[in-house]
């Protein structure tokens, strides 16, 4: 089965992971912190700090943005981590509608804000698939409103706006190390911030807010979590973060490849991606033409037989019973239309072009075959 996206595991990382296994300290030692040196050199930011994963780090960045009885502004559009950790940390959750490429709309956003802001904790961005979201002006927001920006940056470790990194930008960013994401620590994320004080906080947040006094003596002054990252992932993220922008090229040759094959057709259209803008490519989406939203269902399970492993990213969070049972009935247009037209298709760097082409010639064929039928009969 191709997937839709694949972990990059060669022997340098199975040798750094042995190693690694070999150590008298497996957790808790210097690896954690020379990781999180190694991503700030690459991002451009001051301060990291790592945990067991992207919603560990969610999680954490929240409490430490103080969201407790507040509103958070969240993307309609995103895996369910990123609001049900604001959650978790005691906010109240509002969804903002998106653009056609998947990313907040900053206009929405700024209705919102004109409305009332007096209540709202931070505002919550995710780069979705990888693209950054216009993120100067929604920091020009952030600054008219002094409301926090925390992004959501699990998909775009590597990706750039306007010629600076993605994660270095808002007051605190999250970045994801799950095999599918640009790089893996096999679970594992990150919180970025150019506030000490931030970090300091989630890094005491993440080993259960005990803080070492003297000798054996310790105090736990906050109520804290195990959300630690092992020195043996923290090689591996080492030694995977080295080679990053030779994966991201690989799979910037692939998206290359569709977006030239895939971009005038009677079906779906593709995201094209501004020239400002550098996307991580962690997924590529097509987005189906209204007449092929009933025939979703038909198109995903032939593409699944012929061995391509698409995927739908996502189903709007408010859909999900949770929020429905807590937060009643809500309905985002464009996130409804963009939850029945989008659809991932594989793109990653262990393909190669021979596996794009036969992606693109099956996605027509699919296609042709699910036009021929009306969606009773589908």
């Amino acid at each position: 089965m191709l997937s839709y996206s694949h972990q990059s595991i060669d022997e340098s990382d199975i040798q750094v992971v042995t190693k690694a296994l070999k150590s008298d300290i497996l957790t808790g030692g210097k690896e954690v912190e020379n990781f999180e040196n190694a991503l700030c050199e690459y991002v451009g930011v001051k301060y990291a700090a790592v945990l067991n994963s992207a919603t560990s780090a969610l999680h954490l960045a929240f409490e430490s943005l103080n969201v407790k009885n507040k509103t958070v502004l969240c993307p309609a559009i995103s895996f369910a981590a990123t609001s049900n950790t604001a959650l978790m940390a005691g906010a109240k959750v509002e969804f903002i509608d998106i653009k056609s490429d998947g990313n907040i709309d900053e206009k929405k956003l700024e209705a919102r804000l004109q409305k009332k802001s007096d209540d709202i904790a931070a505002i919550c961005v995710v780069d979705f698939a990888g693209n950054s979201v216009e993120i100067d002006t929604i920091l020009e927001l952030s600054k008219k409103y002094n409301i926090p920006i925390l992004d959501d940056a699990s998909h775009a470790l590597g990706a750039e706006f306007k010629g600076k990194k993605v994660g270095s930008f808002a007051k605190t960013s999250i970045l994801s190390f799950h095999p599918v994401k640009p790089i893996t620590t096999l679970e594992g994320g990150a919180v970025l911030s150019d506030d000490e004080g931030l970090i300091e906080n989630v890094k005491l947040l993440r080993s259960h807010g005990i803080i070492k006094k003297k000798l054996w003596d310790s105090d736990m002054i906050k109520l804290g979590y195990n959300y630690r990252l092992s020195d043996v992932a923290c090689v591996l993220g080492i030694n995977q973060l080295k080679k990053i922008d030779e994966m991201l090229k690989k799979r910037e040759e692939i998206c290359s490849f569709y977006d030239e094959h895939l971009a005038k057709n009677d079906f779906f259209s593709i995201i094209k991606i501004k020239e400002y803008k550098k996307s991580s490519r962690h997924l590529y989406p097509i987005l189906l033409y209204p007449e092929f939203y009933c025939k979703k269902e038909f198109i995903f399970s032939k593409l699944i037989e012929k061995g391509i492993g698409v995927q739908v990213h996502y189903k709007p969070s408010y859909e999900f019973s949770f929020y429905k049972e807590n937060f009643g009935e809500i309905f985002l247009e464009n996130a409804d239309n963009f939850y029945k037209a989008e659809l991932s298709i594989p793109a990653h760097q262990c393909m190669s072009l021979k596996d794009a082409n036969f992606v693109k010639d099956s996605l027509f064929e699919v296609f042709e075959l699910a036009k021929k039928d009306n969606c009773d009969r589908i």
